[in-house]
């Protein structure tokens, strides 16, 4: 049955009577199922419950909805301060920022006049080998006296005494020539500590790199302040900062495609290095750790970048086909919260027709 409307004169409409005229029209056009209800001729249909929605309340995106690209940072795999582990002035610097250094190359000489004295002098007395040579020659000679004793003793030419006095004089010769060898190991040590303080003063680069700054010039005092910073760029290290709901669907060892926001720069695959197994309860996010291969220091540090595929996803694997079912783990990328509703939900959904 048709729902009559009366109107009434405008003198007898109170606002109280407007709304509850409202509300009848409402509650009487309204219906839970599938039964018809007969209006004028144009009415609209609106959603009860406003866009799809999921049991508990969530709201699911439409489908081919593109979510918001995951933002990353490109730094520095590895980058390093030089400094000196002795106080000195600086000789001369090798480098300068920009400069590309190999692992080991000269990169700052303090100035070393001491130190290579000390080298000299240290070569000289571990070169002498006149202790251990007269040693021998002692040894050899209380070794002879020894045995000429020992062969007149029983010829009654020479007493026992001096057979005993003759053999203590060869194990005090035999422990003189170890003392003079054991004094050449010294020396030898000695060398090699004043080299060792002589290398102090030669600063190397701990890695192949590049020069990100340079603090000093020859001539200033070097003490506890750095001199140089060296930056690996080969591989660059990618910092992901991403939502928890996707924990689980980026693993060690992963490759992911990283954009770089540069001109005309494409995306580069990068694989997976480190996830944190802890999430941060602030930002509800948790971060990964990529390693971006960079022959020849091609892409700079520093850029920011993004990971963004279809739905917000990963790009997929080479060979795999656009068309295939997403994976759990693409599905709790787009929807992280939300279960999805049947396809034939929106019809099944209660509806609200409002009467023009």
């Amino acid at each position: 049955m048709a729902t009559k409307t009366r109107f009434q004169p405008p003198s007898r409409l109170t606002p109280r009577s407007v709304g509850l005229a409202l509300a009848v029209l409402a509650l009487s056009a309204w219906t839970p199922g599938n039964g018809a209800t007969s209006a004028a001729s144009h009415h609209v249909d609106v959603p009860a419950g406003g866009p799809a929605a999921a049991p508990g309340g969530a709201a699911v995106a439409p489908k081919g909805a593109r979510q918001q690209a995951v933002g990353c940072l490109i730094g520095p795999e590895r980058m390093a301060d030089i400094g000196t582990p002795v106080t000195g002035v600086i000789a001369s610097i090798k480098v300068d920022r920009g400069d590309m250094v190999k692992q080991g190359e000269t990169l700052v000489v303090l100035d070393s006049a001491v130190e290579q004295a000390g080298v000299h002098a240290a070569q000289s007395r571990a070169s002498i080998d006149a202790d251990i040579r007269a040693a021998e020659a002692n040894v050899t000679l209380t070794e002879q006296k020894y045995r000429r004793v020992e062969g007149l003793v029983g010829e009654g030419f020479v007493t026992a005494q001096a057979v005993e006095q003759a053999r203590a004089e060869r194990d005090v010769a035999e422990q003189k020539l170890a003392q003079a060898r054991a004094q050449r190991v010294v020396q030898t040590q000695e060398l090699g500590i004043v080299r060792a303080q002589l290398g102090q003063r030669t600063l190397r680069a701990p890695f192949a790199g590049v020069i990100a700054e340079r603090f000093v010039n020859a001539g200033e005092r070097a003490e506890d302040k750095p001199l140089l910073r060296v930056a690996m760029l080969d591989p660059l290290r990618v910092e992901l900062v991403v939502p928890a709901a996707r924990w689980g669907s980026i693993a060690k060892g992963d490759q992911l495609p990283i954009v770089p926001e540069l001109p005309g720069a494409g995306a580069m695959l990068a694989r997976v290095s480190h996830v944190d197994k802890i999430i941060d309860a602030a930002s509800n996010t948790f971060r990964v750790r990529l390693a971006l291969p960079n022959p020849g220091h091609k892409l700079p540090a520093g850029a920011r970048c993004k990971l963004d595929g279809p739905n917000g996803t990963p790009n997929p694997a080479p060979g795999a086909s656009p068309n295939a079912a997403p994976s759990a783990a693409a599905a709790a990328q787009v929807l992280p919260t939300a279960t999805r509703l049947p396809a034939d939900a929106a019809a099944r959904r209660p509806r609200l027709k409002i009467t023009i």
